[in-house]
């Protein structure tokens, strides 16, 4: 029997409004909520961001989480600036934390995006189980264009779900695609008006509410499978390669560049 009295999670409470979590009927609705920076994601919004996925895990009345932005912007990534001033290099840091949870999470999780999804913004997606796009949905996976690699075990299961070719043009040019395109090949379940996406994804969340969460549960760990442990594998190997990139000159280059507001030049990396 779930709770139908809306709530704010401790985590919440005491966290900066950046990040919002309001639970009710048995749905935990996390929403992007820093327009200002195009919802780019802090070290702090990381935090909040795990700690409410581990509060929603352990809770036995919430039953599904959703995760959205606004109907202009769904994430555009991690804060330069902030991703800068402290680099994640441990697997305690709160990007692995946020990544390992979601990852792991035993409930369903929907998704509603809407605008530019860049980097963290898109990959988190492949973790969830229903996605719903706005007709302005625009995906993009840019680390190689910032010195880097893939994180969130994308390169793992974007060629899974894209096949090699469509992934490899995915990571390896890092250009935006499309609502549609996603919907093509599986990233999304629906796409639809962006003014409805949240509503769309809120009324998929009721649906999954209503169902008995221990067969939710199964069902899900039995989808995930054997597959679970080579993700939490890729995901800590791709997050040493890419600590171990960010110091080097490509990533130096494409971050210099990126604060000076000019192209970066590969050119001698």
């Amino acid at each position: 029997m779930t709770d139908s009295t809306a709530t704010a999670s401790p985590q919440a409470e005491g966290a900066s409004q950046d990040i919002l979590i309001h639970t009710e009927a048995g749905i935990t609705t996390i929403t992007f909520n820093r327009l200002d920076k195009k919802n780019s994601i802090t070290r702090a919004m990381y935090a909040t961001l795990a700690d409410a996925l581990d509060a929603a895990a352990q809770d036995p009345a919430v039953r599904v989480v959703v995760l959205q932005g606004d109907v202009a912007i769904f994430s555009a990534g991690n804060d330069i600036g902030d991703f800068l001033e402290q680099k994640p290099s441990a697997q305690d840091s709160p990007v692995f934390r946020f990544l390992r949870g979601i990852a792991t999470f035993p409930k369903p999780v929907v998704a509603a995006v809407c605008g530019p999804a860049v980097g963290i913004g898109t990959t988190m997606l492949f973790h969830c189980d229903l996605v719903y796009a706005g007709d302005n949905a625009a995906f993009s996976m840019p680390f190689v264009n910032l010195g880097l690699c893939p994180e969130a075990a994308s390169s793992l299961l974007v060629p899974r779900m894209f096949g090699y070719h469509r992934a490899a043009e995915a990571l390896l040019l890092g250009e935006p695609f499309m609502a549609e395109a996603a919907l093509e090949v599986g990233l999304v379940n629906r796409v639809v008006p962006p003014t409805e996406c949240n509503m769309v994804a809120q009324t998929q969340a009721r649906k999954l509410a209503a169902k008995p969460l221990s067969s939710l549960i199964e069902t899900k760990r039995l989808m995930k499978g054997a597959g679970q442990a080579a993700v939490l594998e890729r995901i800590a190997h791709e997050g040493e390669s890419f600590g171990r990139m960010l110091t080097q000159p490509a990533a130096r280059e494409a971050f210099t560049a990126f604060m000076e507001k000019r192209r970066p030049d590969f050119s001698a990396c």
